[in-house]
């Protein structure tokens, strides 16, 4: 009885968390880099990054002087022919949020750029990247949940995004689905025509050969 307690806790504490997912990449000059995010449709996606410099004289990366380094993010729907939806440009260390208004992948793009000779200067770059509702970012930006009823309400918001997510999947298991019956009824009636049209070939090669012979009197 306590372990099915201790497993309904983890899994509330799990539903009411926001997804995170933190890292770092190197790059040279402006490089761009993307990611790929499948996003349902009112999910809020929270992003934070900050660009570091390469020191020569330091052997390691430091943060740039102010105005040095700029960063342009670009959001697009994949799904929708690479649509660019958001177009924000800021400063070395920065974050942007964005709504989602579709569900689908989504593209997330990264490049930092700089003037002169740090315009090829190698870059660390650390992104940091919180998806879920609008209440639960804005309840774990204010310090935690306060109370059961908000508690309750996350909850809820976060049932109904993976109920979202899942209708999603459902219906890309439908047109995976429709598109292989679609291909294989192809497949079918081109065997079909494929066997006709040797059927009558060798109908007509037996004529033809028929005729030869009667011609040649041997039948």
């Amino acid at each position: 009885m306590k372990l099915l307690d201790v497993l309904l806790q983890a899994s509330i504490l799990l539903l009411l968390t926001p997804f995170t997912n933190a890292f770092y990449y190197y790059s040279n000059g402006g490089e761009r880099k993307c990611f790929y995010k499948e996003l349902v449709e009112s999910t809020l996606l929270q992003g934070k990054y900050s660009v570091e410099v390469y020191d020569e004289s330091l052997k390691s990366y430091k943060a740039p002087s102010k105005n040095e380094i700029s960063v342009v993010v670009d959001i697009e729907e994949v799904f929708d022919d690479n649509h660019r939806v958001m177009n924000p440009k800021g400063e070395a260390r920065g974050e942007f949020t964005f709504n989602a208004h579709s569900s689908g992948e989504h593209k997330i793009c990264i490049q930092p750029q700089a003037q002169g000779w740090l315009a090829k200067v190698k870059t660390k770059v650390n992104i940091d990247f919180e998806t879920g509702s609008e209440h639960q970012l804005d309840s774990k930006n204010s310090n935690g949940y306060k109370s059961l009823q908000s508690k309750i309400q996350i909850l809820n918001e976060r049932v109904m995004v993976l109920k979202k997510e899942q209708k999603l999947v459902r219906e890309r298991e439908a047109m995976f689905r429709d598109a292989s019956e679609s291909a294989n009824s192809r497949a079918m009636w081109w065997t079909v025509f494929q066997v006709f049209v040797l059927g009558g070939t060798c109908v007509w090669q037996l004529r033809h050969l028929r005729t030869f012979f009667v011609k040649q009197k041997i039948l």
